[in-house]
Parts: structure tokens; C-alpha cells; sequence
């Protein structure tokens, strides 16, 4: 969506390795594996089910991994309290916006950033969230369960960046989102990305527009990262197209190759 380059550097700023979580006996994702660069948009592809929400929920500390390592900015935060995780930098938006509904849109963006004692910063952010998303200040009185959806992902997003972070997880940004709006949303992850220098993880089921706006993504299904490229590569692999981008080729009787298998499994 834009053709500026993100400032985008070889250090990781995040690291996952051999990430184990479960639901009780249920497990959920099996020795992820990826990183992060500092100031790019990574994404991570999957159907429902596939363990992309558990992902984020371990890194964010909502949910502690059976087994591996968790690195953030260096630092070691495998099954670190969230509240220390969000001060080391590490918002998480989370899929349903979850928004608080009877406090205004104001205070939810206050909200997110009781971590902080800048308030020239606060300030200064605020009238940076209100430059991104214009409706938010024209409804900053209001309170945030009278919002339209499209509007409380705004605001959810408007949350996370309140608190200055380094990396933001972005769990499902376009869910029961019409595409017009998925689309200006997008455009506007991309500009924080650009302008700000802000690094995001982002999971979305819309595989073609994730692949538009990130840098680098991972497929995960059943579990386990079993594809990882530069997005760009990723959307010229057969099986992506197929699979995720509903590029299906016509067999020659001209009935849909449904029952292909991947090449990566």
C-alpha cells in the first residue's frame, strides 16, 4: 500500500523458539519457531483453528507455553505477568477489539497508557491517534460500547499505540469488518508502520490482504509453521494461491483440483 521501504533492521526484536501452548490436554500450537525484525509487519496465515490467536495470547503472556523460549527486545519473557510485558514495550490488540464499553473513548485511550508518566508524550500520541482515526476524536465523548465495529477496531488500535509500544500484536483486524473499511484500516497499520517505525505480528484470515501490507509471513496449520518467505515470494507459490488466495486451478474436465494436496505437508 505504500512504496516507502519500513525502516526495517536484521536485529530481531522478537524470537520465538520451539513455542509449545495447550488448552488443557489440547494442544494448540507444537514448536513454533519465528521472528520478528525490528520495524517491519510480519503476519501469521492460517484457517481457523490453526493456532494463530494461541500464538499471540503466549507471546503477550495471557497464556504460559508448555515448552520453548520467548525473547522480546532480548529479554527473556516466557511466562512473564502481562503488565510487565506491556511496560517492556508489547501491546496486544486483541481479536473482538474488546474495547471497554461503558467508559468513553477518551478514557479508553487513557487506559492505554496508565503505564506511562510522560504526559507531554500521552499528549502528543493522542493527538497522533486523533490524525489517524478522525471519527475517534469526533467521538471521543462517547462511550466505546455505542461505537460501530469498525470504529471500536480503530479504537483498539488507538489503545495500543497509547502505550508507545515497540511491537503490537494485531489479532484479526478485519473481522465482521466490511471490506471498504478492512481496506482503510490497513492503510493506516501501514502508515504507523512507516511513520512511527512501529513493528507489528499481525494474524488474519484475509491471507491476500496480509500479504499486501507485510513484510515476511508464516503459515501455520494444525499447529506448526509449515511455510515462512517474504511475502512477497509467498504470493507467487502455487500452493498459497490455492489455499489461501482462491486461485484455484480448473482440471481438465474443468472441476476445481479441491482435493490437491499441499506441497508442504
Amino acid at each position: 500500500m505504500s512504496d516507502v521501504p519500513p525502516p526495517v533492521s536484521d536485529q530481531p526484536v522478537l524470537k520465538l523458539l520451539n513455542v509449545e501452548s495447550a488448552y488443557g490436554p489440547i494442544k494448540a500450537i507444537r514448536g513454533v519457531s519465528l521472528q520478528v525484525r525490528r520495524g517491519e509487519i510480519s503476519t501469521v496465515l492460517g484457517s481457523n483453528g490453526a493456532g494463530k490467536t494461541t500464538i499471540l495470547k503466549t507471546i503477550s503472556g495471557i497464556l504460559d507455553p508448555r515448552k520453548g523460549s520467548i525473547e522480546f527486545k532480548g529479554e527473556d519473557i516466557t511466562a512473564q505477568d502481562p503488565a510487565l510485558i506491556v511496560r517492556l514495550g508489547l501491546s496486544h490488540v486483541p481479536e473482538g477489539r474488546e474495547v471497554f464499553p461503558l467508559l468513553s473513548v477518551r478514557d479508553n485511550l487513557a487506559m492505554g497508557a496508565y503505564t506511562r508518566s510522560d504526559r507531554d508524550g500521552v499528549a502528543r500520541d493522542l493527538e497522533s491517534v486523533f490524525g489517524y482515526f478522525p471519527i475517534l476524536r469526533e467521538r471521543a465523548g462517547q462511550d466505546a460500547g455505542l461505537l460501530s465495529g469498525g470504529q471500536q477496531q480503530m479504537l483498539a488500535i488507538s489503545r495500543a499505540l497509547m502505550a508507545a509500544p515497540d511491537l503490537i500484536l494485531l489479532d484479526e483486524p478485519s473481522l465482521g469488518l466490511s471490506p471498504k473499511l478492512t481496506k482503510e484500516i490497513f492503510e493506516i497499520v501501514v502508515r504507523i508502520n512507516r511513520e512511527r517505525g512501529t513493528t507489528f505480528l499481525l494474524v488474519e484470515q484475509n491471507a491476500n490482504m496480509a500479504l499486501n501490507v507485510a513484510d515476511y509471513g508464516y503459515v501455520l496449520e494444525n499447529g506448526r509453521i509449515v511455510l515462512e518467505d517474504t511475502c512477497a515470494r509467498l504470493r507467487e507459490k502455487d500452493d498459497i494461491k490455492e489455499f489461501y488466495l482462491g486461485m484455484k486451478e480448473a482440471g481438465v474436465r474443468g472441476e476445481r483440483r479441491w482435493k490437491k494436496k499441499k506441497n508442504w505437508r
